[in-house]
């Protein structure tokens, strides 16, 4: 299997330097940027598994170059930040984070959290071998292969983040189940309900229709029911 790449985002050096000793010690490739624009010019020389993304930095701080990355990249983006407010976790998610570690940081936890977010990206690239057959979802004109994890619409392949493709695969699977926000959350993002997210869960359902509905304001695949979550019927 090829080795993990993954991009350090820090306007500090010595944090980057820490992070790169702790990731190459886990036998990763890493790469440094000292800023987002220093980022996003690596990004289109070289593809990631990961980004570690620090928030304040200069010139375009991490949520601006996190919404840039989004545009091209649906690579795993760990945010790192001293800022641990709630507004800003759900700042994060929202502009396409899928994780969001403070500073400071235990080594453990960044260690544990890269590997999360890597081991997912793998399976959702198609990166892991499965001698398992192909299992496939249908779902008004939406196809999705379960091995190679690719969406489809209509025959064209849509290009969903990890979270998206989670979300829509939980809905589907269990149509007919209303979930709420908090059910929602804490089933994708694999932790504990906190005020603001669901604001992220709104953000992250809203981009999803987006790619996925004919008519995103009139959705007919993921329905709102209204005061208590989201279902496909």
């Amino acid at each position: 299997m090829d080795t993990s790449k993954i991009l350090i985002v820090d306007d500090n050096p010595e944090i980057r330097e820490i992070i790169e000793i702790l990731l190459k010690g886990e036998g990763f490739e890493t790469f440094q940027a000292k800023d987002g624009l220093t980022a996003l010019g690596t990004l289109k020389k070289q593809d990631f598994d990961l980004i570690i993304l620090d928030i304040m930095m200069p010139g375009i701080n991490g949520y601006q170059t996190c919404l840039e990355i989004r545009k091209t990249s649906n690579a795993p983006i760990l945010f790192l930040s001293a800022r641990t407010k709630d507004s800003d976790k759900t700042l994060g998610f929202s502009s396409g984070g899928d994780d969001y570690l403070a500073k400071p940081f235990s080594y453990n936890e960044l260690i544990s959290r890269t590997k999360a977010l890597l081991r997912r990206y793998q399976v959702y690239k198609g990166k892991t071998e499965s001698k398992k057959p192909s299992k496939t979802l249908s779902y008004h004109g939406l196809t999705i292969n379960e091995q190679t994890e690719e969406v489809a619409k209509n025959g064209c392949i849509i290009e969903l983040t990890n979270t998206e493709y989670r979300i829509l695969v939980l809905l589907i699977k269990h149509h007919g189940q209303v979930f709420s926000a908090e059910h929602l959350y804490e089933s994708i993002w694999e932790e504990p309900y906190y005020y603001g997210a669901n604001n992220t869960v709104m953000v992250h359902m809203r981009n999803l229709r987006r790619k996925i509905e004919k008519n995103p304001n009139q959705p007919l695949i993921i329905k709102t029911v209204w005061g208590k979550g989201y279902r496909c019927d």
